[in-house]
């Protein structure tokens, strides 16, 4: 009898060790690693979206071992904050503007240059290209991160309250731009006075007239609702924007081959969705804006991009001759 209960004792304390033990094995199945996305921009617009859509993505392909919670509206921070946090460690991706990886390593900001690009056919030539190839290993080489992809952001245009025809009408204009200094090429060229003030600060800036302009593609415009507080949008496309999906090197680094080339995909298809959002809506907006009563200002911007261009290689270029050079023969 003793040595039945022995046994009994003994092979219920096996059992429940199997259980846990599996518990642990399914437990290792079941919770997926947290990562998380961050970005500036609002959640109705389609960066944000898209983003949603390649985390559900990432899961699936990924058979759930990483789940990402993405962070809109500046939620973990301004642009600033989310780049360093990429070298931190305390955030996994993010989206950020060619000018603000820029501050990390210079030659890699050329595409956020005003009127650097034609159109957006060279645009979208530079970001299937060699060039951006070896400058997103530049960029990797000196920060550690990996560009993974490239997302349309869009023309960028200056709205106020009174219109702009030539670079004149821009004197002495205070005009809030983004906190890095390839924003603030156009503004200088045209004698306004640019404003480094975050992003989500921008609006009641304007509102209490803190700033007289701001610039921004038409989407955003709208999905900031910066049309509520200027009378003008006017349609200088001084910038052909871009966004740049990053993911940081401690995650990359703990990535196997399989997973890198997941997130690459994954990426790179989400990044040909924002895309073609963003042209959509730009050829939309422009009579949706006329409906709200705000005037939009055609502009010739022939004198603005020639006031401009001799900048391109100064004092605050952040690239050499030979890479600006490399850009202009793409797609010619």
């Amino acid at each position: 009898m003793g040595n039945t209960s022995f046994r009994l004792k003994s092979f219920h304390r096996l059992a429940i060790g199997t259980v846990l033990l599996a518990g642990i094995s399914f437990g290792g199945q079941a919770f997926a690693e947290t990562l998380n996305f961050a970005h500036v921009y609002e959640t109705s617009e389609p960066f944000h979206e898209w983003a949603l859509w390649a985390a559900d993505e990432i899961k699936e392909r990924t058979d759930g071992r990483y789940e990402i919670e993405v962070h809109g509206a500046s939620t973990l921070g301004k642009e600033i904050d989310i780049n360093e946090g990429l070298q931190l460690g305390t955030v996994d991706l993010i989206f950020t503007s060619s000018q603000f990886a820029g501050r990390f390593y210079g030659p890699i900001g050329i595409a956020g240059a005003p009127y650097m690009f034609r159109d957006f056919d060279h645009w979208l030539a530079y970001a299937d290209s060699d060039l951006f190839d070896e400058l997103a290993q530049g960029y990797k080489d000196k920060t550690g991160n990996v560009p993974l992809a490239m997302n349309y952001y869009g023309r960028r245009h200056v709205t106020s309250n009174k219109p702009i025809n030539k670079p004149e009408d821009m004197k002495g204009l205070k005009i809030r731009t983004p906190n890095a200094p390839l924003y603030m090429m156009f503004p200088e060229a045209v004698g306004a006075n640019p404003a480094p003030i975050a992003f989500a600060e921008v609006y009641l800036a304007l509102q209490q007239g803190v700033v007289d302009a701001q610039e921004n593609p038409l989407p955003t415009i709208r999905a900031k609702a910066f049309y509520e507080v200027q009378d003008y949008i006017n349609l200088t496309g001084h910038i052909t924007d871009s966004l740049i999906t990053i993911v940081g090197g401690p995650l990359w680094n703990r990535l196997s081959e399989e997973d890198r080339e997941i997130f690459r995909e994954v990426y790179k298809e989400a990044g040909q969705k924002i895309t073609a959002d963003i042209l959509q809506s730009e050829e939309d907006l422009v009579a949706w804006f006329k409906d709200q009563g705000v005037t939009v200002n055609e502009v010739d911007v022939a004198p603005f991009r020639e006031a401009t261009v001799p900048y391109h290689n100064g004092e605050n270029a952040t690239w050499d001759q030979k890479t600006y050079d490399r850009l202009q023969a793409i797609g010619q």
